[in-house]
């Protein structure tokens, strides 16, 4: 064995795990592949790409002819007729200043843009690309750095082996592409630190870049798209970051990415580029035919100078101008047409498919092949992607216990308090009546204090887009697993809200009145969160998200037959007294209170409490209940149960559904909800303009 292989192997054995020294050296020297498939090229190729952007309406100046008073849409050309090509092995670079269409056509590129609003066609191999073929072979690196910020750097790539490595792909092997890659970017001394964010100090932003960028090549894609990889970052970050996607197109990859004003150094590593004013393209080839290029153009790039740079300035120049830079854009549509442009690649290329599988045989994508040879559309079954999915937020919460802590210690708080104040309530009609109130303020306790779920998915949206837009696990995968998550908690803050109040306040039914009342709470918690978790997915602005939960829910008291009772709301509201998510829960409990026949809340005189008869001396309400018995022929005496529970829920109007169902149905609300996010999130998450 030769020493380079070695030190190679060395190498590989001081990370935390052990991968095989052939599959190392598989993925960093060429020469071993003697008994593999030949390589076969990549060529990613996209002509005439035009994408145009609505204004708004303009109106006519001649306000006499009023059927030209509304003229058509005014519409901007973000592409103007963009053509080109990437090569795997190549570093791909689109430059232009801001608002010159590098990102779109990073996204027209990626089909990351409604394919009705683009023109044009984008080819890989000489075959339309997109669809499911698409979303398998490629990766997308965004220009912000969405992470999680309380894992750490292993923990960040681990968790993305596991979504888009196939099941059939060991553990050990997991690890150990882990391992190689955090070697790859140069991340080593990082591996162990959080990525952080603005209130928890972690990893530097070129590191931080580097990870997003790890995440997105943990399956070794085929092609990569980056939008501006150095945004934000100093001379020296920007450097490594693009120096490691060097490497990356190096192992045969098409690598395209945005940049907006590369350094003397980056230009360096590129191997092509295009560059872009006002959506047109201006240049494009090779970073060395940049000098003959301007020259010939009339505007020679002095010695030592940034080509890019002074192509920026040309350019900012050009737009000052009366002719605009439609003088360098006809140049450059003349020059491409000389021998001396040459970008046409004579490479003979294979079908798509055949030469996907050749790359799947020699390392390239690690992924499972179907028995067609397609591509499987996703790396893992879905059992295995909701684990990985709980184990993850597991991880996060366990890394944040304050948050769960202070919702712990407000339903606390709130339960001590309703316990010291409705402290021992007797069977009384003041009784009653206090025992209405109570149930209504921990129903609104319970659905209120789920409103700090809002923020939960929407601090997630944009990494659940990322994640999903390219078949890392499927959105009900996530929709399932969130839900397990969540589930634990309810029952914790049920328990704990239950075993504070429900003896303290002195309600019915021991032990097991107070396993439904429990019960209850669950099911109030569940539908509650389902009913934010869904508002959370259907409204992106938080601001909006909370005004309207507030909103909702407060109608929804108000409704819920507490304030009034069913019998006496308006024929014209009554259907959103069926819809309240208060009701039933409220109804429930209700009855597991007054729903025993043993149970009497007022007897002889006590009736009177509450009415203006409560304060005759004894001796003359005895007197009228003796005169109502005559009258009633039933004999009412100081022992005499006149009000009952059943009386209580037929004053409050409850009388159709029983408790078991009120539960049921309070559940039910809680699975539509989550159905209704489910469908919010294929529908809103589709992460493409139009």
């Amino acid at each position: 064995m030769s020493q380079k292989y070695e030190e190679a192997e060395y190498t590989i054995k001081r990370g935390d795990s052990m991968i095989s020294f052939e599959d190392f050296v598989s993925l960093n020297d060429e020469s071993v592949h003697s008994n593999l498939p030949p390589a076969l090229p990549f060529i990613l190729r996209f002509s005439n790409l035009t994408y145009s952007v609505s204004t708004g309406i303009r109106f006519s100046k001649n306000r006499l002819q009023a059927a030209e008073r509304i003229e058509n849409l005014k519409h901007k050309l973000v592409l103007d007729d963009v053509s080109g090509e990437a090569r795997d092995g190549e570093l791909f670079a689109v430059l232009g200043k801001s608002g010159s269409g590098k990102s779109t056509l990073i996204d027209a590129l990626a089909h990351r843009i409604s394919k009705d609003s683009v023109k044009g066609t984008v080819t890989l191999n000489g075959e339309p690309l997109g669809g499911r073929v698409l979303r398998s072979i490629s990766a997308y690196v965004m220009q912000d750095d969405l992470l999680f910020p309380m894992l750490t750097v292993k923990e960040t790539l681990m968790y993305a082996a596991e979504f888009r490595l196939p099941r059939s792909c060991s553990w050990e092997k997991k690890r150990g592409r882990v391992e190689v890659l955090i070697d790859q970017l140069g991340l080593r001394a990082a591996a162990r630190t959080i990525v952080g964010d603005e209130g928890n100090r972690g990893v530097s932003g070129g590191e931080r870049r580097r990870v997003s960028i790890g995440i997105d090549i943990i399956h070794d894609p085929i092609l990569l798209f980056l939008d501006e990889p150095t945004s934000g970052l100093d001379s020296t970050s920007a450097f490594m970051v693009v120096k490691t996607l060097q490497r990356i197109a190096r192992t045969g990859s098409v690598v395209i990415m945005s940049i907006h004003q590369p350094s003397y150094r980056i230009l360096g590593l590129l191997d092509r580029l295009i560059l872009l004013a006002h959506g047109q393209t201006v240049f494009s080839g090779s970073p060395d035919r940049l000098m003959s290029y301007f020259s010939e153009f009339g505007h020679p790039i002095p010695e030592k100078e940034n080509g890019t740079e002074f192509a920026l300035d040309l350019i900012q120049e050009l737009e000052a101008s009366d002719g605009g830079i439609q003088p360098l854009v006809e140049f450059f549509k003349s020059w491409r047409k000389t021998p001396r442009y040459g970008e046409i690649s004579d490479v003979h290329t294979r079908s798509l498919n055949e030469t996907i599988n050749a790359s799947i045989a020699r390392g390239k994508l690690v992924t499972d092949s179907s028995s067609s040879g397609q591509v499987a559309d996703f790396a893992n079954p879905p059992w295995v992607e909701m684990s990985v999915l709980m184990r993850r937020a597991f991880t996060n919460i366990r890394r944040t216990p304050a948050l769960f802590l202070m919702r712990l210690a407000t339903v606390m708080v709130t339960s001590f308090m309703l316990a010291t104040i409705f402290w021992k309530l007797d069977h009384t009609p003041q009784g009653i009546t206090e025992r209405l109130g109570f149930f209504a303020f921990v129903m609104a306790t319970t659905f209120y204090s789920c409103a700090d779920a809002l923020p939960i998915f929407l601090q997630e949206r944009f990494i659940f887009m990322r994640e999903t837009a390219y078949n890392a696990y499927r959105c009900s995968s996530y929709v399932f697993a969130q839900t397990l998550v969540q589930i634990p908690s309810m029952v914790i803050l049920a328990v704990a809200f239950a075993v504070t109040t429900f003896w303290a306040v002195g309600l019915s039914g021991g032990l097991s009145g107070f396993g439904f009342f429990v019960l209850v709470l669950i099911a109030s918690f569940w539908s509650a969160n389902s009913f934010v978790t869904f508002l959370s997915g259907a409204v992106t602005n938080l601001n909006v998200s909370y005004t309207i939960v507030i909103a909702l829910l407060a109608y929804f008291l108000l409704l819920s037959g507490f304030f009034i009772t069913r019998s006496r709301i308006p024929p014209y509201w009554i259907w959103f007294h069926y819809i309240s998510l208060f009701k039933y829960p409220y109804e429930a409990v209700l009855q597991n209170e007054f729903g025993r026949a043993e149970e009497c809340f007022a007897r002889g005189t006590q009736v009177f409490d509450g009415t203006p008869m409560a304060s005759l001396s004894p001796q003359l309400q005895m007197s009228f209940l003796a005169l109502l018995s005559s009258q009633t022929n039933i004999n009412i005496t100081s022992t005499t149960c006149v009000i009952t529970g059943s009386d209580v829920l037929k004053a409050e109007d409850v009388t159709q559904l029983d408790k078991w169902m009120c539960v049921l149905v309070t559940f039910c609300w809680g699975f539509f909800f989550r159905f209704l996010f489910y469908i919010s999130l294929l529908l809103g998450s589709k992460n493409k303009r139009h």
